[in-house]
């Protein structure tokens, strides 16, 4: 129960952050396609691993800042995949809401089966692993991308954002817990 909870904590603050975002901007990210967002959330990986590496940082915003960027961006991805015509389009912030549930819901309930599976492994795992991970499931994406969207017989760009959130997800949990 303790991580369900903790769960949708986490995701109320990204959703917080992505409506006010939406509030502010309107819905330009429309525009990106599959790339571009892969990009976006190879950037915030590749920053959080630096910071781990150097521990330092010049820039204010922190490691969970940017965890909480990358799970915004990976609903963006699941949300631009499901939509498939990336356009110039403004969409009302009730609907972005609602898609923006529907995608978390998915990839909460595909935790859940995951953790009966493997037993919370995700709470002995280092911060380091979660940035790794997250950037493996990346350069899947572009493979994957590269191969004209086929897999033979792996899964598919959509499982990979879903992996992509879940870990940012279990990364804000643990900085929460103080854990990492």
């Amino acid at each position: 129960m303790e991580t369900n909870l903790q769960y949708d904590q986490a995701i109320s603050q990204c959703q917080d952050i992505f409506i006010k975002k939406t509030k502010d901007y309107g819905t330009a990210w429309r525009v990106l396609r599959t790339i571009s967002v892969v990009d976006q959330i190879f950037i915030k990986a590749l920053r959080i691993r630096t910071i781990q590496d150097k521990q330092t940082q010049k820039v204010q915003d922190g490691i969970p800042s940017e965890f909480k960027g990358i799970v915004n961006y990976a609903v963006i991805g699941l949300i631009q995949l499901a939509l498939d015509n990336p356009a110039v389009e403004e969409v009302p912030v009730q609907k972005v809401a609602a898609w923006y549930e529907q995608y978390v819901l998915f990839a909460k309930n595909t935790m859940l089966d995951k953790n009966h599976d493997y037993g919370e492994a995700w709470r002995d795992m280092s911060q380091e692993s979660f940035a790794d991970l997250i950037l493996v499931k990346l350069l899947r994406i572009k493979q994957i991308l590269a191969n004209d969207g086929e897999t033979l017989i792996s899964e598919g760009i959509d499982a990979n954002y879903v992996d992509i959130l879940n870990y940012a997800i279990f990364a804000l949990i643990l900085i929460e817990e103080g854990k990492h």
